[in-house]
């Protein structure tokens, strides 16, 4: 599995398909393979039924009220959204195929079963999963690494979660922050809690981004992030419970692209020229003769002044050799070297 045993420090980037394959095995597929071509490091699924997620009930408690899925009940929504389990092996082998990481997220035990009997090789913990302590300690009893989603929680929801898994002698463990909402709104994504996050539990962090477009992604690598994850979809035209949220192919072609470049950008702790720079060492500033200089005259603030370029002694000598001598005839632009100094 690439994420626990990456031999570069690069951004591990998840492309959440979710809903968007509206119910279709080929255009599940489809998406694999495009997720793949847009520079995702990772497809990720759900495994569910709308009967492991919830109930067949229609009382209040049961329906959405505002949101993008005001006025559905959570089990229909449930029905129209989930990805079929019958289906999940052959995702799996056509990500193997394609040479795209594949993981899900259970939310319920007999999602982990099933999970386990397919090889799956990580697990991840949506937000709203978080509080539900018994299931993550049997997903982290597997053994496997685990990335875990953090919307809502409070500072002590996270601790029980991360407690949970360690107690289970799992240390396979990355939280990423998120903005349970869909979509969300870049105001509101405190990536500085993602920073706090990595210093508290010491831990890789990373970002879940429900919001539109990619400043939120982007900002979150430079500030440390590890992980990106976003939703994925061929078009937001396909109409399901997750596409108004969803990035496009070339949008996310493009936060990638981004996210690459913020890489190289942050690049490493390097004092000294840079290879971009080598050839402008020379525009930098030093000691030069200003006038003739005879041997034996001595160098005044006259004759001998800091100016670029850069091909004598550095500025910081300049006060060193006022009044001393020069040993040879020097011509107006020479660079003064010591060399030519008594």
């Amino acid at each position: 599995m690439k994420y626990s045993n990456k031999s570069d420090k690069s951004v591990y980037i998840i492309a959440e398909m979710s809903a968007n394959h509206a119910g279709s095995l080929s255009r599940a597929k489809e998406i694999i393979h495009a997720a793949k071509e847009a520079g995702a490091d990772c497809i990720k699924i759900q495994t569910y039924t709308a009967d492991t997620i919830t109930m067949n009930c229609n009382n209040k408690y049961f329906q959405i009220d505002g949101g993008t899925w005001n006025g559905e009940n959570l089990y229909s929504l449930y029905q129209k959204a989930f990805t079929p389990w019958e289906w999940q092996a052959e995702l799996k082998a056509e990500s193997d195929k394609v040479g795209i990481d594949f993981f899900s997220t259970p939310f319920d035990k007999t999602a982990v079963d099933f999970l386990e009997s397919i090889g799956m090789e990580f697990y991840k913990i949506a937000s709203f999963e978080l509080v539900d302590i018994p299931l993550i300690e049997y997903v982290a009893s597997k053994g496997k690494p685990i990335i875990m989603s953090t919307g809502m929680a409070t500072l002590g929801e996270i601790e029980d979660a991360v407690n949970v898994v360690r107690r289970q002698n799992n240390n396979q463990l990355a939280l990423l922050r998120c903005a349970s909402a869909y979509p969300a709104i870049t105001d509101e994504m405190n990536l500085k809690t993602m920073v706090n996050m990595k210093e508290t539990f010491d831990v890789p962090v990373g970002l879940s981004d429900h919001s539109m477009g990619s400043l939120g992604a982007v900002t979150a690598v430079a500030m440390g992030a590890s992980i990106i994850e976003k939703h994925f979809c061929i078009s937001r035209d396909v109409d399901n419970p997750d596409a108004s949220f969803s990035m496009e192919v070339a949008e996310f072609a493009s936060m990638v692209r981004d996210i690459r470049t913020v890489e190289k950008a942050i690049g490493q702790v390097k004092y000294g020229a840079a290879k971009q720079e080598e050839e402008n060492v020379k525009f930098r500033k030093s000691i030069f003769a200003v006038k003739d200089i005879k041997a034996g005259e001595e160098f005044t603030a006259d004759n001998v002044r800091v100016i670029r370029p850069g091909y004598g002694l550095k500025p910081k000598y300049y006060n060193d050799i006022l009044g001393k001598h020069a040993r040879v005839d020097i011509e107006r632009g020479t660079p003064i070297q010591y060399g030519i100094i008594e």
